[in-house]
């Protein structure tokens, strides 16, 4: 047994983070300066209270050893569903979801910190019955806690946050040993989802008319009528399965069940989501569908990180955010800012830092001396990821706008707690993996 000490601490994890973390701060002072130098904003005053009382967070975090938060994973997990059904009904709206709990000024987003909580608990629930997670029926039954709060989130409704909990979940059952399968089955049904979602607004922006086998399938009418025969196919096909032990009744089963998950998705997501967020896939597939309107923010963006050409404008020299044509540019689109100042070279600093963490996060997933450790670490990996890629991908045109935050550069104090946690566990897990 070794004890544990500061020489057994993960550095490059620590240093990486508060180099981005000193990268958010400068930016969010920068988003808020005219172009005639004046400072418009205290945003970034509010952001270094934040990122002192996270790095707090953070530290408690590794005092408390995550072996214990096993324990109490449950728990936490409960508080933070009453949050957000809390939320739900006495919740204050910003940017058209209603997604805060606070009073006056302060408040935090019980969706952030929800992502937390489940990685605990789902991390709990894999290690409880460890190859287990093979078995389809419990992971489904994983895969509810997951499915609680993002059915919870998705009604304030908040897309970008829910779409967060899909990579966690995968990179935890994926680390526990589920079944490859399972998993792309998730992946591609969330895929058509959007896609039979989207099709018949994109056909009817594009050409001025429905797509008429599209809209007619995410309609109700001839809908319920090709659902009640895919249900029929998927009750028979398994029939076959249990009764017969055929395997062709398996993938027949897979591929039915995968159109009328899909199918039935779009039906959803076409009655959930409001017109603005249907949109915000229109013009990612075509930002001059609505260039004045739904497909400003994106061009705007694109425009500011292609001229910053390889090494930037400079620091506060910036003229898409000076000049306020970046919406939410302390937050959804502080990498843009950052590249049009800073340039690519800028951007491959924070990518190389962002990789740092990442990497550092797989090799602590790894060598973590628990089964609890591995995946909690793999949860936070998924986490850190999805955020990373979507955002800046989102900034460069190359993902939907879907408003989730760049983990550490953006502003907001609930984003960034929940960044500071999730590296707190990564750190304690590190710490102590000798341990006993």
């Amino acid at each position: 047994m070794k004890r544990v000490t500061a020489f057994g601490f993960d550095f490059f994890l620590l240093a990486a983070a508060a180099l981005l973390l000193a990268f958010g701060i400068l930016f969010i002072y920068s988003s808020g300066v005219s172009v005639v130098g004046a400072r418009s904003s205290s945003e970034f005053l509010k952001q270094l209270a934040w990122a002192g009382s996270g790095l707090l967070l953070m530290v408690g975090v590794i005092l408390v050893n995550h072996a214990r938060l096993r324990d109490i994973a449950v728990y936490l997990y409960g508080l933070m569903i009453l949050l957000l059904i809390a939320t739900g009904f006495v919740g204050r709206e910003v940017h058209g979801a209603r997604s805060w709990l606070g009073i006056g000024e302060f408040g935090i987003q019980p969706s952030e910190f929800a992502k937390i909580t489940t990685i605990l608990l789902l991390a709990a629930y894999l290690t409880g019955i460890g190859k287990g997670v093979r078995e389809l029926p419990r992971f489904l039954l994983g895969m509810a806690i997951v499915v609680l709060p993002v059915g919870l989130i998705l009604l304030q409704p908040d897309t970008g946050t829910a779409l967060v909990y899909l990579p966690i979940f995968l990179f935890m059952c994926f680390a526990a040993g589920a079944r490859l399968r399972h998993l792309a089955y998730l992946v591609a049904a969330g895929l058509l989802m959007v896609i039979l979602a989207v099709l018949p607004h994109y056909s009817r922006w594009l050409l001025g008319r429905e797509a008429g086998l599209a809209a007619a399938l995410t309609g109700f009418g001839l809908a319920k009528y090709i659902l009640g025969v895919l249900a029929l196919v998927t009750a028979l096909s398994a029939w076959g399965y249990w009764g017969f032990k055929r395997r062709y009744f398996y993938w027949i089963l897979y591929a039915v069940s995968l159109v009328f998950a899909g199918l039935t998705g779009a039906m959803l997501i076409n009655r959930v989501l409001k017109p603005y967020q249907i949109m915000r896939f229109i013009v990612f597939l075509d930002p001059q569908v609505d260039p004045q309107g739904a497909g400003w923010n994106l061009l705007q963006s694109v425009t500011a990180v292609g001229s910053g050409g390889f090494v930037g404008k400079g620091f506060l020299k910036g003229t898409q955010s000076h000049y306020q044509f970046l919406p939410q540019q302390s937050t959804d689109f502080i990498f843009s800012i950052l590249a049009e100042e800073w340039g690519l070279l800028g951007g491959l600093a924070v990518f190389a830092l962002f990789l740092v963490i990442l990497l550092r996060g797989i090799r602590i997933m790894y060598i973590a001396r628990d089964d609890f450790g591995m995946y909690v670490a793999a949860g936070v990996v998924g986490m850190i990821f999805f955020h990373v890629v979507v955002n800046i991908g989102m900034a460069m045109g190359i993902m939907p706008i879907t408003g989730i935050p760049l983990f550490f550069l953006s502003y907001g104090g609930s984003s960034l707690w929940t960044a500071l946690i999730g590296v707190g566990l990564l750190l304690d897990i590190y710490l102590r993996r000798y341990a006993h």
